[in-house]
């Protein structure tokens, strides 16, 4: 799940270099922490936050096909 949640924000973002992404589990819930510069976290937001609405919808959908739960966490660095 974290190989999906990667190939997703780095086609989304121009310059995927800066991006640190992990992931900690934590009484069944997946906990993904992602850190982008500051000029990419827009890309990741979009318009009123659908775009990271979207991404945390389908990180939520695979996460229940595994039986467990997901967050993300968008911060910059």
């Amino acid at each position: 799940m974290e190989d999906f949640l990667r190939y997703l924000v780095s086609n989304l973002v121009g310059n995927p270099v800066g991006m640190e992404l992990t992931c900690h589990e934590l009484r069944g819930t997946l906990a993904f922490r992602l850190m982008l510069p500051y000029g990419e976290i827009g890309k990741i937001v979009g318009k009123q936050g659908r775009t990271t609405e979207a991404i945390r919808n389908l990180l939520s959908a695979a996460a229940a096909r595994q039986g467990k739960k997901a967050s993300l966490q968008i911060f910059e660095i």
